[in-house]
């Protein structure tokens, strides 16, 4: 990154007109300068007077902070003896649970690298996974134990429960032994560790790509521990004693960033929900007053919909806080937040970017994070815009994550796909996407995998597949269908087909029957061509 002190910057915007580059108007985060530091050595090394670090939602079993230390040391310490090496991969297939962190945890510390799939996830999508992976090893649950051996991987398994069940012993999996188990092992204090530099990659995710392929992305140690570093600066998590919901999938980067590993460093708590299901979520806040509460924007409007009847079924007057993201919110979501939960002040989420509701500058994503850098791009010629210009948002930073060729260009750049531009005071508005994927609620759902399968159907000549706007999920699904001649294929007929191939967030919820896809002259087909035939009757 860049010394703007060596630039001449506009105090302002933050823009720097000799590069073309924005840089952070807010005090840079120190980090570690020690290269050889692990994550989980980072989080677990941090001072703080914390008491529990876990607890259960469904059955309030609390895991405090020492616990949860011995448990990663045992675990890593059985990882170690089973032959789990630095750079070796190691798959969690699990809903969230207080455990989750401690694979994590454990499987980080040795160098070794995590990767994690969605639970909802069918047999043929984690076998994908698998086969780019190559996992030495998978940890899973007893319900999700079938998935994996539907693979054919033959992956040797640990099985995420107190013991292992019949539902795990009438499958053909090689179950090496469960999780508690591991945890009983008392650490071992001769184990050589192995020098973990902070470049060493931690985990390797798996995003929905808009050509239907996912893509592994890379994430290093000195990613995660910027990460955690912005997390504790920005949201202010040394000032007190804090209690989060945990209301987003682990298995993402977000959740795995923030809940798995990053409010541990502050010593907050976070009360871990399996699935999201509202009821559970205000009944959660009011059990164990919790004080932050993440969300994406369908789940707040939600709750402005039903304030009226909502305070009175539940006590939410410990609520401090509300992190909204994912897109930003109108003015009008905002106002009507506020009105009906005056104690709570919103704060909007961006790649880490923070804005409090309370700034009245409607629609921004926020100042761009500390240690950030920044640059609007024009799509098509690639020049470097002004203030007040919308083009591609590139962005550069310690938390961005290590490599990923198709997204990161040799100088470091992110090109996150949105349209953006930035105001003269430094504020991010986010315009529209250039990338093509579907959000349900806040799932992405890459159009190209659902038209892909389509296309498999022996009654489908062609098909494409847009976002249909939608209260409740934000988008989803919908497709625009060619029939072959002779053909009567019915809409349930084709959202059925797909239904039996994908997770649930991914199925197609709408399908429209048309004579030919509108394609331009390279063959790309024109989606917002279809996005306004389909919204037109709206």
């Amino acid at each position: 990154m860049a010394d703007s002190n060596k630039l001449t910057v506009d105090q302002r915007s933050g823009f720097c007109i000799s590069n073309s580059v924005f840089y952070s108007k807010r005090k840079p985060i120190p980090l570690p300068q020690n290269d050889f530091l692990d994550v989980t050595t980072f989080i677990s090394s941090r001072p703080h007077h914390g008491k529990t670090a876990f607890i259960d939602a469904a059955t309030g079993r609390h895991l405090s902070f020492r616990d949860l230390w011995k448990a990663v040391d045992s675990v890593a310490t059985c990882l170690h003896d089973m032959g789990i090496r630095k750079g070796h991969v190691i798959l969690l297939l699990s809903p969230n649970s207080i455990f989750f962190p401690i694979v994590c945890l454990s499987v980080m510390s040795l160098g070794a690298v995590i990767t994690t799939s969605n639970p909802l996830n069918t047999p043929r999508e984690i076998a994908k996974q698998i086969a780019n992976s190559k996992p030495s090893l998978a940890f899973t649950t007893p319900a999700l134990v079938s998935k994996l051996t539907e693979t054919n991987s033959n992956l040797p398994l640990i099985v995420i429960d107190d013991e292992i069940t019949n539902a795990s012993t009438k499958t053909k999996a090689k179950i090496l032994t469960t999780l508690s188990e591991m945890v009983k092992k008392e650490p071992s204090g001769s184990r050589v560790r192995e020098q973990v530099n902070q470049d060493d990659t931690a985990t390797l995710l798996y995003s929905s790509g808009t050509t239907g392929e996912s893509k592994g992305v890379v994430s290093s140690h000195k990613n995660l521990i910027a990460m955690v570093q912005t997390v504790v600066e920005r949201f202010r998590l040394n000032e007190g004693d804090h209690k989060f919901v945990c209301t987003v999938p682990m298995f993402h980067i977000y959740g795995l960033a923030v809940f798995a590993t990053g409010i541990l460093a502050a010593g907050s708590t976070v009360i871990v929900l399996s699935k999201f299901e509202m009821g559970d979520m205000l009944s959660t806040i009011e059990k164990y007053r919790a004080t932050y509460l993440p969300l994406v924007p369908p789940i707040l409007v939600a709750l402005i919909n039903g304030a009226d009847q909502l305070p009175a079924w539940y006590d939410l007057s410990s609520l401090k806080f509300v992190i909204s993201g994912g897109a930003p919110l109108s003015k009008e979501v905002i106002e009507g937040f506020s009105e009906k939960y005056p104690g709570v002040t919103i704060l909007q989420a961006y790649a880490l970017n923070e804005s409090a509701g309370e700034s009245r500058r409607y629609g921004t994503a926020g100042l761009l994070s500390p240690n950030t850098e920044a640059k609007i791009v024009d799509p098509e010629s690639g020049k470097a815009l002004l203030v007040n210009q919308t083009g591609e948002l590139w962005l550069r930073a310690p938390s961005v994550m290590k490599a990923t060729s198709s997204t990161i260009d040799s100088e470091g750049w992110l090109r996150t796909g949105d349209l953006c531009y930035i105001d003269d005071d430094g504020f991010i508005f986010v315009v529209d996407r250039l990338k093509e994927l579907i959000k349900y609620k806040g799932h992405q759902v890459p159009p190209a995998e659902l038209e892909a399968l389509l296309l498999t159907h022996p009654e489908i000549s062609d098909a494409a597949v847009i976002p249909f706007p939608d209260k409740q999920a934000g988008q989803f699904p919908m497709a625009y269908v060619v029939r072959k001649a002779g053909s009567n294929l019915s809409e349930k007929a084709v959202m059925d087909f797909i239904a039996g191939l994908v997770a649930p967030y991914k199925r197609i919820r709408r399908v429209a029957f048309i004579a030919a896809i509108p394609r331009n002259p390279s063959g790309k087909i024109l989606r917002k061509d279809l996005i306004k035939l389909a919204t037109s009757k709206l």
